[in-house]
């Protein structure tokens, strides 16, 4: 790779590693304290304004079942106010080009993918959604959506440290405090910073202009900064444009697709240290987050050396894809000439290990393995840093999985955190893992052998077959990504793909309730000779292998017919 490409890899690492920490003591304050949290002179009076007008009592602490119909509750109100919205648009201010109301199917999978924190879009954001649709439906969803699966996060994490009580907390407190004390703050921050490198926000509509040629092109505006800043942080990945962050008006600079790559990370990764401030021991919260990294950094280095080697086909012609001080070298189709392959590789590899479906380039003209590294990524169940909240959530269960393989192999009792594994949790730890992989290949599966399904790819063969996985996989993972070669704009895809977002989301953060509900019963159990610990590196190894095993043994075939075989064809 050139020395560029390395020295961006190095700078995002660092500061990552620089904000991450303080980042996380921060939002441990916030969940954590039931009297004081940081900021309270500036944040609680309008915190104190949203309880009093949501008829909110912040001191009622919920059980398992009462948190979780919360979450389904305000999920719901969610997606039926966006799906009127967009239904109606056409009727509404705010709409300077005269956006008409969206299709129902449309809006229908649009409005799952917002409030699933999704953000997969089968249509053209400025060909589709008016200003106030963008600002007042999407944009505020990306922020609610992101603060839900912080709030189940900040549960679950109770369930796992608090002994012998029955509560988890109060999922319309941890929604507020999330929004107002994190996500707001971090996103104003952001959007400045993005507006200095040319990201435009501003309420104009589409303006014409001549190019050289003499030929008429219509530049649309709108309130771009304010919503890649928060699609970034909150890890939902929708973007305003149509070619997402590839386009010049959300990404114009190698600075900026730095700062939205760190955005991207900064939350997830956070929240690992967040886990160890609020179970009292830092060393757990380290650990965990010396697991992602390393499967991170594996999967970056994975996607950004393939794509840095270009294509093998090319070299027999005498094509140079060298890096040299007049080009980034590499396999460049699909990809912008500002990033070149390896940043454009690095931002797959980011983005599917975050649940932020956001592009640089477009992933279906990827090499076969170079698509293959975030599709895998993915199917790992994104925990390498994962979403914002879902992520660490994701990770903490195979943490538990790992902890029952250590106890079987060794003749332990299973322990984490000073809880008893049984039988209970691993019920539900085995419905968690078993409702993306079901999903993902039951429907790639009836897509294949449907006409009109088939149709939509834009490739046959072992290549159409990755399309089609890739779109059912970036759904139940709540990604939003896209292989870009697959018409998903029809009946079947926005209703199959939008169940599939639905499990993904729903029938994931129920069995991890169910589990904290479970365990905020159990007292602690002493610490012996004989408990296995849970911090050190031998542990960390056995978690990634369990991660790596049960992807493997699912998904294997599945990649074996599809990107495996097409590299093999080069």
């Amino acid at each position: 790779m050139p020395p560029t490409a390395w020295l961006q890899f190095a700078m995002l690492a660092t500061v990552l590693l620089a904000t991450a920490p303080p980042l996380g003591r921060y939002m441990a304050a916030v969940y954590g304290s039931d009297d004081q949290a940081p900021g309270d002179r500036v944040f609680l009076p309008v915190e104190r304004a949203v309880y009093r007008m949501c008829r909110v009592a912040p001191d009622g602490e919920q059980r398992w079942t009462g948190y979780t119909l919360s979450v389904l509750a305000f999920s719901a109100v969610s997606f039926v106010a966006l799906y009127g919205m967009q239904r109606i648009q056409g009727s509404l201010p705010l709409n300077p080009t005269s956006m008409p109301g969206v299709t129902d199917h449309v809006a229908f999978n649009a409005s799952i993918s917002f409030v699933t924190n999704t953000n997969w879009q089968s249509y053209s954001g400025e060909a589709t959604m008016s200003h106030l649709t963008q600002m007042l439906g999407l944009t505020v969803q990306n922020l609610v959506s992101a603060a839900v699966g912080m709030a189940v996060m900040a549960a679950f994490i109770r369930g796992l440290h608090r002994r012998r009580a029955s509560t988890l907390g109060n999922f319309w407190v941890d929604l507020t405090r999330t929004v107002v004390r994190i996500l707001l703050p971090l996103s104003f921050v952001v959007a400045v910073v993005l507006v200095t490198q040319g990201v435009i926000q501003n309420l104009d509509g589409h303006t014409v202009v001549t190019t050289l040629q003499g030929a008429a092109q219509s530049i649309p505006g709108g309130p771009v900064a304010s919503q890649v800043a928060i699609k970034q942080l909150g890890t939902n990945g929708g973007g305003f444009f149509n070619v997402n962050s590839a386009h010049p008006f959300e990404n114009p600079t190698p600075f900026s697709n730095l700062v939205e790559t760190w955005a991207i990370l900064i939350i997830p990764s956070a929240l690992a240290f967040t886990f160890g401030h609020m179970v009292r021991d830092r060393r757990q919260g380290r650990a965990v987050f010396a697991i992602m990294s390393v499967i991170l950094v594996g999967m970056s280095l994975a996607a950004m050396l393939l794509e840095q080697a270009g294509n093998p086909r090319l070299d027999p012609l005498g094509v140079t894809q060298a890096a040299t001080g007049e080009q980034s070298g590499g396999w460049t189709e699909g990809k912008e000439v500002r990033f070149g392959p390896a940043a454009s590789g690095l931002w797959a590899a980011v983005t599917t290990g975050t649940s932020n479906g956001s592009v640089n380039a477009m992933h279906d003209s990827f090499t076969p393995l170079g698509g293959m590294v975030p599709l895998v990524h993915m199917l790992f169940g994104e925990i390498s840093p994962g979403g914002a909240g879902v992520g660490l959530n994701g990770m903490l269960v195979m943490v538990i999985l790992a902890v029952f393989v250590a106890g079987l192999m060794v003749g332990r009792t299973p322990e984490y955190l000073g809880k008893k594994i049984q039988a209970t949790e691993m019920k539900l730890v085995m419905l968690y893992l078993l409702a993306m992989p079901v999903t993902v290949l039951g429907l790639t599966a009836a897509s294949v052998l449907l006409d009109s399904a088939v149709a939509s790819q834009a490739n046959s063969g072992p290549h159409g077959l990755t399309e089609i996985m890739y779109a059912y996989a970036s759904g139940a993972n709540n990604n939003g990504s896209a292989f870009a070669g697959l018409t998903s704009a029809t009946w079947w895809y926005d209703v199959t793909i939008g169940l599939a977002m639905l499990v993904g989301r729903f029938l994931l953060i129920i069995p991890v309730l169910a589990l904290a509900g479970s365990l905020v019963r159990k007292g602690a159990a002493p610490e012996t000779a004989a408990t296995f610990p849970t911090h050190r590196p031998l542990f960390g190894g056995l978690v990634i292998g369990v991660v790596v095993i049960v992807a493997g043994l699912t998904f294997v075939p599945a990649l074996a017919l599809g990107p495996v075989v097409e590299q093999l064809s080069l």
